[in-house]
């Protein structure tokens, strides 16, 4: 069993090795009653590339939770940006996985046959390629154009992409809704993350998107923007970074809790948070980007009523009250809070002035543009996107 000493091998095992008859024109040119000589097939190592972009939460994030949609349904309002992550597949011929992050220097390897351990290094990818039923070796390479925690959605952007890639390998056509289920399956119930959905249906479907969550599905509708719009959106927008990403301090969690405790400040700035995707959605669809400023300031100030502890031990209060000094119309913080990126509105003239001052602070700015585009897979010449 496993020996390869050159006899002919009985056509099932011929079979599984992946073998075939050297033929010319289609015919055979084996004498009579002479077993067909076997050539190895060998197996498609060609690398497959798959990006899923990140995303900027303009508001609603919190009331994707099942805690509260359920209930009341949820909303939130979000654009994917030309930030992303980006995974390199590499199939292998045994059945050894290998994963390493270029960003974070780790570097995990097992076999299939054992499994992998999940000991909070790269266990993303591990739990995709479980739940992808892979059945080969493959070696993936990750790069993340923002580290975890940031609040710009990359771990939601990093299960997509490997199922992407995946999906790819083994010839598998999925929707865009599929993928973002799948992803969420992954993170929420595979690995026990606590966490919404917003990030996976942002990085499978790409766009700037209203998302709305109740107890039967989600909908996802682009939100209808001029061009002229969203360039003086762009022209207006500032995310800077603040120096520290968000840690496990169990913001959610918190946030879960104080719901089921009936805290009225929490169930109040949730509502808010609800009615403010509407509004802001309504805003931007009607050109008001000088609007944007000041609501951004309100979905900050729901966003703490939910959850009080969303800059604790942290200086983003005093970032956002340094920006407004500058210039700043209004900002909130990107995700759950607890450090990570500020997006900011202002005009144009006040940029330099913003710049300056939070840069004095430790803050670090990123350009960004929005992008339209989801999850996408290449290998070669061939692309793979989500089917409608």
């Amino acid at each position: 069993m496993g020996r390869d000493d050159g006899a002919a091998a009985p056509p099932a095992a011929a079979s599984r090795r992946l073998t075939r008859a050297v033929r010319a024109n289609g015919v055979s040119r084996q004498p009579l009653g002479v077993a067909p000589r076997l050539v190895r097939v060998e197996p498609d190592r060609t690398p497959i590339d798959a990006v899923a972009p990140l995303r900027i939460s303009f508001v609603g994030g919190g009331t994707d939770l099942p805690h509260w949609y359920e209930e009341h349904g949820g909303a939130v309002l979000s654009a994917t940006i030309d930030h992303s992550v980006r995974v390199r597949l590499v199939p292998r011929e045994d059945r050894e996985i290998t994963v390493r992050s270029l960003d974070l220097g780790h570097m995990v390897a097992y076999h299939l046959d054992q499994g992998p351990a999940y000991d909070g290094v790269m266990d993303l990818p591990k739990a995709a390629i479980a739940r992808m039923g892979i059945t080969t070796g493959v070696d993936l390479q990750i790069e993340s154009d923002a580290p975890p925690g940031s609040g710009l959605g990359g771990s939601s952007a990093l299960v997509t992409a490997v199922v992407a890639a995946l999906a790819m390998l083994t010839d598998r056509r999925l929707s865009a809704h599929e993928v973002a289920r799948l992803s969420h399956r992954i993170e929420r119930e595979d690995l026990g993350i606590s966490g919404g959905w917003q990030d996976q249906y942002a990085a499978a479907f790409g766009g700037f998107n209203f998302l709305e969550f109740s107890r039967a599905d989600v909908s996802v509708s682009t939100v209808r923007a001029s061009q002229q719009t969203l360039a003086a959106l762009s022209q207006r927008l500032l995310l800077c970074y603040t120096g520290s990403v968000r840690r496990n301090v169990g913001l959610i969690d918190r946030q879960i809790r104080l719901h089921r405790e009936g805290r009225e400040e929490t169930i109040l700035g949730m509502k808010r948070l609800q009615e403010m995707a509407f509004a802001m959605r309504h805003a931007v669809e009607r050109g008001d980007v000088e609007a944007l400023g000041s609501l951004l300031d309100e979905a900050f100030l729901a966003k703490k009523q939910m959850n009080p502890y969303i800059t604790e031990h942290t200086r983003i209060e005093e970032m956002l009250g340094t920006a407004r000094t500058a210039g700043a119309i209004g900002g909130k913080i990107c995700g759950a809070g607890g450090g990570g990126y500020l997006l900011l509105a202002a005009p144009p003239s006040a940029h330099g002035a913003i710049r300056a001052a939070l840069e004095r602070s430790g803050g670090q700015f990123a350009a960004f543009a929005f992008s339209p585009d989801g999850v996408r897979a290449r290998r070669g010449r061939a692309v793979w996107a989500p089917s409608a």
